[in-house]
């Protein structure tokens, strides 16, 4: 095969490092892992029924690109509840990372700039890249907090999109209601597509989410179903917005994605429905556990959602303090700088039993004490 037959697009960002620690995981007999990014419940019940009944009742065809009136119709009164918007459309994904995919093609041209706060999750630079954009950083360090004076400061003729995140992955910050207003009408202001990325929006431990459409009615939301009810490997997704952006989502779905998985539709309908609330809460007293286990020897702020922390490693770089929790200690994380252009933090997932987590605290003090 020669060279010249692989794609330059392909070259603007490599495989996922996340990946490379799962391949290092899968060789330990005894490991503690606190790397992957999926919530440790099982897809509920009446959920996983929904889903064989659908798919007995051969409802196993294509679904209409735009998503089934059975869940479609359904998130559309929801959110028409939510925000009263007169041009806010919804239509279902193959997964929230179908919806961004989606989103960077509609929206992005060659040489336009996107902004995305730094750290943040892999796939918003890698994106951006692929169809030509330009991707512009705004730090967030130390506490992950967004500062609207930056974010102005990086605003230029070209750009086109802000990729927002609360909670955050991998930081677990939630942003405040100002935070969240202010981003939402600097980007109105500058006539600026935001983009807010919402899949754990159920995951906000001390207060509840707030979403920047409240604020403007511009704002495109992706969202969806894997985290919040524990089925990541369904990809089962939905994006609303201006109905514009929306239509021309569904048209590149038709000839992408084609639709979601359609028996899973029918299930996720149903989902809509199944309080969650207990495992929520669950994820709260988890980040509890594991701050309050770490406090002495890390520098970290407490996430507000999500079920993720970041904490500043103690000594070295994240890459090697990393690399001995997994080939000394069996522990799995994920270093900082595969989210971020820092080497200084790494990421913890608390989706795990208690047990588990207890297990990654001990290490985690010890790997601090003990030093390189």
């Amino acid at each position: 095969m020669s060279d010249h037959w692989i794609a330059e697009r392909t070259r603007c960002f490599d495989a996922s490092g996340i990946r490379r620690v799962f391949e290092l995981g899968a060789k330990l007999t005894d490991r503690i892992d606190l790397s992957i990014g999926q919530p440790h419940f099982d897809v509920p019940e009446k959920v996983r029924k929904a889903a064989i009944e659908a798919i007995e009742s051969r409802k196993n065809g294509y679904a209409l690109s735009q998503g089934m009136p059975v869940l479609r119709d359904k998130l559309q009164r929801r959110i028409d509840e939510q925000y009263s918007h007169d041009d806010r459309e919804v239509f279902v994904t193959s997964g929230t990372s179908g919806g961004l995919v989606l989103a960077m093609l509609v929206l992005v041209n060659p040489g336009d700039e996107v902004i995305v706060f730094d750290p943040c999750f892999v796939m918003y630079d890698a994106l951006a890249g692929v169809v030509g954009g330009k991707v512009v950083s705004v730090d967030t360090y130390p506490d992950f907090h967004i500062d609207l004076d930056r974010v102005a400061a990086a605003i230029t003729g070209r750009t086109k999109a802000i990729v927002f995140n609360s909670p955050n992955n991998p930081t677990g910050a939630v942003a405040s209601r100002e935070e969240v207003r202010g981003l939402a009408e600097l980007a109105a202001r500058h006539d600026i597509v935001l983009i807010s990325d919402e899949i754990y929006r159920d995951f906000c431990h001390d207060g509840p989410f707030v979403s920047p459409a409240a604020f403007n009615p511009n704002t495109l939301v992706v969202d969806g179903f894997s985290k919040s009810y524990g089925m990541p490997g369904w990809r089962l997704g939905f994006a609303h917005g201006p109905a514009a952006i929306i239509q021309e989502m569904i048209k590149l779905q038709q000839y992408s994605f084609v639709c979601a998985p359609h028996p899973m539709q029918w299930a996720g309908a149903v989902a809509m429905d199944v309080d969650m609330s207990a495992q929520f809460e669950e994820y709260r007293k988890k980040r509890d556990m594991l701050v309050d286990g770490l406090a002495e020897h890390y520098e970290l702020p407490r996430p507000g959602g999500a079920f993720y922390a970041f904490p500043r490693v103690p000594w070295g770089t994240g890459t090697q303090f990393v690399e001995k929790a997994i080939t000394e200690h069996q522990l799995l994380i994920i270093p900082g700088n595969i989210f971020s252009s820092r080497d200084t933090h790494f990421r913890i997932s608390y989706a795990a039993e208690d047990s588990v987590i207890q297990r990654g605290i001990e290490v985690l003090n010890q790997l601090a004490t003990e030093g390189p």
